[in-house]
């Protein structure tokens, strides 16, 4: 196996802790002989270890060494990669060394690990390659990373030649992209000493925009804007305000679901994170994704100034926000700053009242978004036609209309008033008691 991974070029930056760089050291060290073999299988089975657990968190399945190196390859950044997926695979020189490389992974697909496991006397590879998974470890696993994964897999076991897998994963980075971006379609952003990471978020609420009962204009518009940035046309960075609960964030989810076979990718943001928007933008401009920076629940009090970096990104600093980056915040505060009754303190002067400079400086951030979306209360007629529509998609609650709304209104008394957040929260105790009573 050392000599395989030895020959690999492109591929070979894929760091000293991997676990098939790390079973290649092993497979050296067992091959010159003279190392204790009590501590060569305490070593092969730490990295069975670490295979079973990203086995477990993104769903291989069947053959766990297949999966693994289809996944490294999906996942791996380098020059050919990147080029592959903004522009496909081309006729350049370089697709010999790619060739070369894929020559490798087809024989460590096709590795055969039985001498080294009967002179150890272990089976962990034999158990890898014929693996059959828990069936409730579904629930766990990222979905759509698993059946790529596992597709991938398939194919490049059917291949004949590297020239074959050659064509098999440049197709792959054409249609999906290379990296986490390409197997993931959200992340947050976590702050590290060589600079960020971007953290697959793999629970994204399945919601679509069908979903959310009412305010047809609201999503008319967000979809519209949406598919002219997916599109590749004008568009404005979003700003979606108004009442607590009203389906402002749901609505951003939707959106990310219903494009994401589109390219479009997702990064959260945080308040506490404005600082990193130079570097973030910086890792995504060039990638060939649309990316929605999400910032969600956004205000800000009287003495937080990270509100200037924000407003820097989106129109005013010497760089352009990239076009395929859009900005996407909601917020219950149509200004997004909070002000004060000092701010307007400027003087009359004939008749006429200048606001202050205090005033227009908070003023200005929500100015720069160009598509301003307004949620609203909902009136108790659309209340209640948000309460029966969620209730249809939970079947039977032992309940007939009459009933279901006599209660959804006395629940909104109690909790906060008419909303959306109201009407899910009232029927998920309502469908809680039903199977209690089951």
């Amino acid at each position: 196996m050392y000599k395989l991974t030895s020959r690999l070029l492109l591929y070979g930056d894929l760091g000293q802790d991997s676990i098939l760089l790390k079973l290649a050291g092993i497979f050296a060290d067992w091959g010159r002989g003279g190392v204790d073999r009590p501590e060569l299988v305490r070593r092969v089975y730490d990295q069975v270890k670490r295979l079973l657990d990203l086995a477990t968190a993104y769903g291989f399945d069947a053959n766990l060494w297949h999966d693994y190196l289809a996944f490294l390859l999906m996942t791996n950044e380098n020059s050919f990669s990147l080029t592959c997926e903004r522009a496909g695979a081309s006729d350049g020189s370089v697709n010999a060394f790619a060739v070369a490389d894929f020559d490798v992974f087809k024989a460590l697909f096709d590795f055969d690990f039985g001498p080294i496991e009967a002179d150890l006397g272990i089976d962990c590879f034999t158990v890898l390659t014929h693996y059959r998974a828990i069936p409730k470890r579904a629930q766990l696993y990222y979905r759509e990373v698993s059946r790529a994964v596992r597709a991938l897999s398939g194919a490049i076991e059917a291949a004949a030649d590297g020239r074959q897998v050659f064509t098999l994963v440049t197709d792959y980075y054409r249609d999906h992209g290379a990296g986490m971006f390409g197997l993931n379609r959200a992340f947050r952003v976590k702050e590290t000493d060589g600079g960020i990471e971007f953290v697959p978020i793999n629970n994204v609420d399945a919601v679509t925009l069908g979903d959310l009962i009412g305010y047809d204009s609201q999503k008319a518009e967000l979809r519209a804007n949406t598919e002219a940035f997916v599109s590749g046309r004008g568009c404005n960075n979003m700003l979606l305000y108004g009442d607590a609960g009203t389906g402002k964030s749901t609505s951003v989810k939707a959106l990310l679901n219903e494009y994401a076979d589109r390219g479009l990718r997702m990064v959260e943001l945080y308040k506490h994170q404005f600082h990193l928007l130079g570097e973030v933008i910086a890792r995504i401009k060039k990638r060939n994704y649309p990316f929605m920076l999400f910032i969600d629940d956004l205000s800000f009090e009287e003495d937080e100034v990270e509100y200037k970096y924000l407003k820097a990104v989106i129109e005013g600093g010497v760089e352009t926000r990239p076009d395929n980056v859009l900005i996407c915040a909601t917020s219950n505060r149509r200004h997004l700053v909070r002000e004060m009754w000092d701010d307007r303190k400027d003087m009359e002067h004939d008749g006429d009242v200048h606001r202050s400079d205090t005033m227009e400086e908070k003023l200005s951030l929500a100015a720069r978004f160009g598509c301003t979306v307004n949620f609203s209360t909902p009136n108790r007629q659309l209340y209640h036609d948000i309460v029966r529509g969620i209730a249809s998609r939970h079947g039977n609650l032992g309940l007939d209309e009459e009933q279901l709304i006599y209660l959804a209104n006395r629940w909104e008394l109690r909790h906060g008033g008419v909303s959306g957040r109201t009407a899910q929260q009232f029927i998920n105790y309502i469908s809680g008691q039903s199977k209690d009573e089951e």
